[in-house]
């Protein structure tokens, strides 16, 4: 009996884990051992598996494709197209406006380079002749006087073809008509009266009293544009003046004396200036200058 009850004590006794091991040692390492290989194993020439060297890497992880990096602004057609189905197309076009285009300003020429007056072409001055000799001054006045006759003819010949159609006025024999005509400072009275064309200024003939064929057709023009030359005897007394005021004296004389003939013949006369006085004269010369209006020269020393 005493045996059994040994026994059955035994096993009923609990095992103290920490039984048998020494000091220092902790339970886990009297646990059952790893399969890790002990430093023991390894002096004993066991294999351990070692880490594939750098060189072995996988294919795989070098040769990885480095992803595209992406342009920081898309174009406006590709934001479009992302933009979501649900939104309209001008909220995207809100998003990303688009940049007006830029104006090409013209560029501005330095005003300091451009010179003034660069494009304006030179005038060229003809540098005054010799003094002429008196043979040579003769024949520029011939050419002039040659000038101012075939002037007179084309004005005599315009003259005849605005001349009245309709025919003088009949005047009694020893009839006559007088008029005062004035130009400048010369008068000249003149008397008309029926006959056959002839002309006496102060006793002459008109070819003598005017040799210019210019101061002639002057003279001539009324009875020209009238219609009456040829059909009245002329006869003038004229003093003052030059040449050239005597004859527009006597034109303004004979002017007024037609109109004492034929009043109609005052409208044609006034529109063309023969009964106009003119009154332009010579200005006169004024106290401290040598002319009408030249100062004497100015010497400031």
């Amino acid at each position: 009996m005493s045996d059994e009850t040994n026994e059955t004590s035994e096993q009923q006794q609990p095992v103290d884990p920490t039984e048998g091991t020494t000091e220092g040692q902790t339970p886990e390492a009297a646990g059952p051992v790893p399969d890790e290989a002990s430093p023991s194993s390894q002096a004993a020439g066991e294999d351990a598996p070692s880490a594939p060297p750098a060189d072995e890497a996988p294919q795989a992880d070098a040769e990885e494709p480095v992803a595209e990096e992406e342009p920081a602004e898309k174009p406006q057609a590709e934001a479009a197209e992302e933009a979501p189905a649900g939104e309209p197309q001008a909220e995207a076009a809100e998003e990303a406006p688009a940049a007006p285009p830029r104006r090409e300003e013209p560029k501005k020429e330095d005003k300091k380079d451009v010179i003034p007056g660069a494009n304006l072409e030179p005038i060229a001055i003809e540098p005054e002749g010799p003094e002429l000799s008196a043979e040579e001054r003769a024949r520029l006045e011939a050419e002039e006087e040659e000038k101012a006759r075939r002037e007179a003819e084309l004005a005599a010949a315009e003259s005849e073809s605005a001349v009245a159609d309709r025919a003088p006025a009949k005047m009694e024999s020893g009839a006559r008509f007088l008029a005062t005509g004035k130009r400048k400072s010369s008068i000249a009275r003149v008397t008309l009266k029926p006959g056959d064309g002839k002309f006496s200024i102060n006793g002459r003939e008109l070819a003598e009293f005017f040799p210019r064929p210019l101061h002639q057709t002057i003279v001539k023009q009324p009875l020209t544009v009238s219609g009456y030359e040829g059909n009245v005897d002329v006869r003038v007394r004229v003093h003052g003046g030059g040449v050239s005021g005597q004859a527009g004296a006597i034109r303004h004389g004979i002017a007024r004396a037609l109109t004492e003939i034929d009043a109609e013949l005052r409208g044609d006369l006034k529109r063309r200036g023969f009964l106009t006085r003119d009154a332009r004269v010579k200005e006169r010369r004024k106290a401290g200058f040598k002319k009408a209006r030249k100062k004497p020269q100015f010497s400031k020393r």
